[in-house]
């Protein structure tokens, strides 16, 4: 059983930085698509997905990748995902 204790978008924000060191979500809007904002290439995007799985407590699948692709899906995947791995 996993419980998250930091915030999707602050798991969101700190997995980012560990791949592009300055990348700041902050003054972003939802729809922001991370890998042409953060110039994310597709290994920095696998990257990214298997770290937010690690932070998260859960595997975040290839068919679920995609939904990892702006600020808004990202966050409300992770957060549906840490619920779920909670139960």
């Amino acid at each position: 059983m996993t419980e998250m204790t930091e915030s999707p978008r602050a798991m969101l924000q700190a997995v980012l930085r560990e791949i592009v060191p300055d990348a700041s979500l902050e003054g972003l809007g939802g729809s922001t698509d991370l890998r042409e904002t953060f110039e994310l290439d597709s290994l920095d995007f696998v990257e990214l997905v298997e770290r937010l799985g690690k932070r998260a407590g859960f595997r975040i699948e290839d068919d679920d990748a995609d939904q990892l692709r702006t600020i808004d899906s990202a966050t409300a995947f992770l957060a549906r995902g840490s619920a779920a791995a909670s139960r």
